[in-house]
């Protein structure tokens, strides 16, 4: 098993080289996200060489691509925030100071993260595939007794969002679900 230090620092590189590459993609180092407004075609072929982007690449895919590697980086950190809660976890059922209790309790944490973890997976895969390619990306995560859903397209209609509610509650039960859209205009 990896040790903490090790897992730590193979997520700190990996975020640092997907930040670099969003960086490098961007047309200007100092911004965010670029959109085009009013760009006529010879400034949008300038644009995309001095970005750096690969041959055939439009800006409106560069635009996307970012709104991705958000939704990428959101479950990088939730992947590394559960991995140290689970290395605490692991941290209990090893010890030989801990009481059959607390080392049952950490089993069962353990278990909820990943069927958490699992839970939400299968939900982004759900709704990409009900959305019948409508949908770029979708984003859920639960936290705190609370699922949230974000879907990036253009936009949501109210059947939209109770259909995704209704996955939700199927999926983790009663519980209470934010359904919200993102668009990264292009």
């Amino acid at each position: 098993m990896l040790k903490k230090q090790t897992v730590w620092l193979l997520t700190m590189l990996s975020l640092m080289i997907v930040l670099s590459v969003y960086y490098l993609t961007s047309p200007d180092g100092d911004e965010i996200a670029y959109v085009n407004k009013g760009q006529d075609e010879s400034e949008e072929a300038t644009a995309n060489e001095d970005a750096g982007a690969e041959e055939g690449a439009s800006v409106e895919d560069i635009v996307n691509e970012g709104q991705n590697e958000l939704f990428t980086t959101i479950r990088m950190e939730l992947q590394d925030e559960r991995s140290e809660a689970k290395e605490r976890l692991n941290e209990v059922v090893a010890s030989s100071t801990a009481s059959a209790e607390e080392k049952n309790q950490a089993y069962e944490d353990i278990a909820a993260i990943e069927n958490r973890s699992t839970k939400e997976t299968i939900l982004e895969e759900s709704i990409l595939a009900s959305a019948e390619s409508k949908y770029q990306d979708v984003l859920v995560r639960w936290d705190e007794g609370k699922v949230f859903v974000h879907v990036n397209t253009k936009e949501l209609s109210k059947t939209e969002a109770n259909n995704i509610m209704q996955l939700v509650r199927d999926e983790f039960g009663e519980i209470p679900v934010h359904v919200d859209f993102e668009h990264s205009e292009s």
